[in-house]
């Protein structure tokens, strides 16, 4: 039996649009999709407080059938997870390659490539941001 592809997203979620449904729609078509939902310790270091706490946006997330599985991601940093995980694919908007998100970008990418896993960076849906 052929093994399924584990693709990693990254994801706060604090008001979910169509630009979430996007990515995952795109992360399922390369594996079963292993959602980080970043805690609400994880957002209130880096941006305001999300308006819903992390249970309940871990509940919105389970109800989407693009998504396999969510696990939590403590912190901004993606690195963690993905060496615990070890997912094949990691997804995400090309939104980091410059400005602050770039070095947890860096730092992905180092340890994708430390056991063979490879980022897919995809166009950033304009202007739906929270």
């Amino acid at each position: 039996m052929k093994k399924i592809p584990k693709v990693y997203v990254g994801m706060s979620v604090d008001i979910l649009h169509h630009g979430h449904i996007n990515i995952l729609e795109k992360a399922s078509q390369y594996g079963d999709v292993l959602v980080g939902l970043l805690t609400d310790e994880a957002i209130i270091n880096s941006k305001r407080l999300p308006l819903l706490n992390y249970e309940q946006r871990l509940k919105i997330l389970k109800g989407i059938k693009f998504i396999n599985e969510v696990v939590p991601q403590q912190e901004w940093d993606y690195s963690t997870n993905l060496k615990k995980y070890k997912p094949e694919y990691m997804i995400h908007g090309d939104d980091w390659i410059e400005g602050p998100l770039a070095p947890y970008r860096n730092l992905a990418i180092e340890v994708l490539e430390s056991y063979g896993g490879e980022l897919i960076e995809i166009p950033y849906t304009k202007d739906v941001s929270s």
